[in-house]
């Protein structure tokens, strides 16, 4: 919770923000998997359905045109209905969206069912990491948050290794129907969660906050959020989405969606969803194989993940992202080149391949991945954190579509090299990016956070 202009700070009770970041989490695995799924789904779907290149890309993109469009919607329902209610209804809509997928009779349907899929994605992405910002401590939030991050990467892994798993039995089918499991346990444990005391405070009902505040810290601790929360509306924005370009937001936005579209970019999504692609360009000839090449890449993702996590709050969020990006940088030009001389490294294409990919994806893991989520949560005041998120997550999901849509295409008529080359370039845009626009926000009420910016407006 965010510390008060008081030299004090609320006690808060640990196994209650736990309990809040592993069941908003479980909206980031929801994430991963059906990000992930497509990788290994899409090599028999193809299979199936006989699709051409450019029907491929459409099939992995769609997800993304809902995630847009759930952005949009989830912004606007968080602020207004709140953060929880919000996260429901992208529960619910994740079910239906894998049942969908798991019946599709053509690619017409499948299609229309992944795009309800990133309908709640755009949901739970947009209200998932408000929702633990808006109850986590500053000393622990970059980790807490961070946790939405980590369980994504788990989502992916998971989906990788069921991919391989069912990889045998060309049963794309089942591939998009278990996401269906881990959907159901969300929205039951969503059940036992309070809204967000801090929407409940923005809408008046102070007496409901003030119960929520009391589950877990002592009376002492709910008059300094309160008295924090109190000062932080008595900046006067409006809850329209013009706000957004308004002096005392317009930095909060740039930040926020600037980087979650550098986010993605710098590549990270072409492996997740292309993975076994880019695997057999480099050399890998069996479908398993390339698979398990992907599940190995995803496996790192989750581990270094976790370096995030132990290292957000202690070293802050810069310095991660200049040694993490620095190692994704270093890592496309060395794909890059691996692919224009596939016999310069001595060795096979598709083993370097893999190493860089691998690298690549622990620089991603430990800096940009968890980093984009947590700056765009903390950025923007109370009254509009529903809508910046949106437009952070809006700004992520047409980056990601326009990557994406593109990938093979590029691939085709530019060659692998180059593709990679320009992942790179964007890579050191970013680190410029980083070193002039992020601010540093370790350790930082989320109050203060949007009170600075405000000061300091473009």
């Amino acid at each position: 919770m965010p510390t008060s202009s008081h030299s004090h700070q609320a006690t808060i009770k640990r196994a209650f923000l736990y309990k809040v970041s592993f069941i908003a989490g479980l909206g980031g695995f929801l994430y991963g998997f059906d990000m992930g799924i497509i990788a290994a789904a899409l090599i028999y779907v193809r299979e199936s359905f006989a699709l051409s290149t450019r029907m491929e890309e459409w099939v992995v993109s769609s997800v993304l045109v809902g995630a847009m469009a759930g952005a949009l919607a989830g912004g606007y329902i968080a602020d207004h209905a709140g953060r929880r209610f919000t996260l429901l209804l992208g529960g619910l809509i994740f079910v239906l969206g894998s049942l969908l997928a798991f019946a599709a009779p053509n690619v017409w349907i499948l299609i229309g069912s992944r795009v309800l899929l990133g309908l709640a994605i755009g949901f739970t992405s947009v209200t998932a990491p408000v929702y633990v910002s808006e109850l986590a401590p500053p000393e622990t939030r970059g980790m807490l948050i961070g946790l939405y991050q980590f369980a994504l990467t788990v989502g992916i892994a998971v989906a990788d290794l069921t991919g391989y798993l069912l990889a045998s039995h060309h049963a794309w089918r089942s591939m998009f129907g278990l996401g269906a499991v881990p959907a159901l346990v969300f929205l039951t444990l969503l059940l036992t969660l309070p809204e967000s005391p801090r929407w409940l405070f923005s809408q008046g009902r102070t007496a409901e906050a003030r119960a929520v505040f009391a589950s877990f810290t002592d009376e002492a601790g709910t008059e300094l959020l309160i008295e924090d929360i109190r000062i932080a509306l008595e900046a006067k924005i409006e809850k329209r989405w013009s706000a957004l370009w308004s002096r005392p937001v317009r930095l909060s936005l740039l930040i926020a969606v600037g980087f979650t579209i550098l986010q993605q970019v710098t590549g990270i999504n072409t492996i997740i969803y292309y993975g076994p692609r880019i695997f057999t360009m480099a050399g890998i000839t069996s479908n398993e194989n390339a698979i398990f090449a992907t599940l190995l890449v995803a496996s790192t993702n989750v581990v270094a993940t976790v370096i995030a996590l132990v290292l957000v709050d202690r070293v802050g969020r810069k310095p991660l992202l200049y040694w993490g990006v620095g190692g994704m940088t270093l890592s496309l030009f060395l794909l890059a080149y691996s692919f224009h001389a596939p016999t310069a490294f001595g060795a096979r294409p598709g083993a370097i391949a893999l190493l860089c990919l691998m690298l690549y994806i622990i620089c991603f893991a430990f800096s940009m991945g968890p980093i984009a989520w947590i700056l765009a949560s903390e950025v923007f005041p109370l009254q509009i954190r529903g809508r910046g998120m949106a437009a952070a997550t809006l700004g992520s999901g047409a980056s990601n579509f326009l990557v994406s849509i593109t990938f093979l295409t590029l691939i085709t008529t530019a060659g692998s090299s180059l593709t990679f080359l320009l992942y790179a370039a964007f890579c050191i845009v970013t680190l410029l990016f980083v070193r002039f626009i992020v601010p540093e926000t370790k350790g930082r009420a989320l109050e203060s956070i949007s009170s600075q910016r405000s000061a300091v407006s473009l």
